[in-house]
């Protein structure tokens, strides 16, 4: 692996380690939303976890080219 290189200038730009907590409270919130609408009518349209909650705001998105990246950082 002493030859590996990144391919790409692209670095992320986020300090989170981790998405667990922002997928607990997305699966939370879907939850919440289903048992409304289960309570509320018989035959209801229930949603998917994408219609409630937007993946792209969670805390590890984010990702820029970095044009001057030099050798060091390619370097895996």
């Amino acid at each position: 692996m002493s030859r590996s290189k990144k391919k790409s200038k692209i670095r992320s730009m986020t300090t989170a380690s981790s998405e667990k907590q922002d997928k607990r409270e997305a699966n939370r919130k879907l939850r919440r939303v289903v048992k409304q609408k289960i309570n509320n009518s018989e035959e209801a349209v229930l949603p998917e976890l994408r219609e409630v909650s937007d993946i792209w705001n969670f805390n590890k998105d984010g990702k820029t080219y970095d044009s001057a990246m030099g050798a060091k950082e390619m370097r895996k």
